[in-house]
């Protein structure tokens, strides 16, 4: 049983018997979207650990993408109606869209187990253990038998738009150069399945010798990487025109390690 941002009003808290539980099924899977409190935050989904799996895409409340204007939402691609329908409930929503992307998907949407959402970002959570990491939605059932803790909570994030799977890699730099300077440092993967877009690594003193680490979520699985694109940009004009570059760079898979 797949359960698709299950409801809080009237729901949460209540006996097993009249909501979604993991005594309903031998397996059962859930996608928390919209698990922010019913007052003030007009939450529709429970935020209640309630499956054998349960996953918490962006931390389970906000959604990337729903915070639009109304306008720009309403006229999104998928037309008016639903436009209109997914400003009214899009993170409640986001839960099928995401179980849909997944099918197209069977390597993407990999949940990390974590304590929490504000740890998701430490390397606690990262890489996946041994036994792998389950992925949301249609192929979560391919964990079912690797399942050890009574409530298991899986941590991801995703694109704002369709399409919404990501694929997560820790990259390490170590900056080389003669002076520190203020700017910001931007690197690019490419493997031999596709190149991500620029991402940011580090924002503000650039100090040469000091080793930087951030988590991409990058928009394509890339496979096994054959070149790494390093940037750096200093935010105002500097006369000196220093000079700044990468000693070594580490890209770790979240999914193999």
């Amino acid at each position: 049983l797949s359960g698709l941002d299950p409801a809080q009003p009237y729901f949460q808290g209540t006996p097993i018997l009249v909501r979604l539980d993991k005594s309903d099924a031998e397996f059962v899977d859930v996608i928390h979207t919209d698990s922010a409190p019913t007052i003030p935050y007009l939450g529709f989904g429970m935020s209640t650990a309630i499956g054998h799996l349960d996953f918490y895409p962006n931390g389970g409340e906000q959604m990337p993408g729903c915070g639009k204007n109304p306008v720009s939402q309403i006229v999104d691609l998928d037309g008016i109606w639903e436009g209109t329908r997914d400003f009214v409930a899009c993170n409640h929503l986001r839960s099928y869209k995401y179980y849909s992307d997944s099918i197209i998907y069977p390597d993407g949407f990999l949940g990390y187990s974590c304590a929490a959402y504000d740890v998701f970002d430490t390397e606690n959570c990262f890489p996946c253990p041994k036994e792998g990491c389950p992925n949301m939605g249609h192929f979560a059932d391919k964990f079912k038998g690797k399942i050890k803790n009574d409530f298991v909570k899986l941590y991801l994030n995703t694109g704002e738009a369709k399409d919404f799977a990501l694929w997560r890699y820790k990259v390490t730099v170590t900056l080389s150069g003669r002076s520190k300077v203020r700017g910001y440092v931007n690197v690019a993967l490419y493997g031999s399945g596709g190149n991500t877009r620029q991402h940011q690594i580090i924002k503000g003193a650039l100090q040469p010798d000091n080793t930087y680490t951030s988590f991409v979520d990058a928009e394509v699985n890339i496979g096994t990487v054959t070149k790494v694109k390093f940037l750096w940009n200093n935010n105002i004009l500097n006369p000196t025109f220093p000079k700044l570059g990468a000693a070594t760079i580490t890209v770790q898979s979240g999914e193999n390690g």
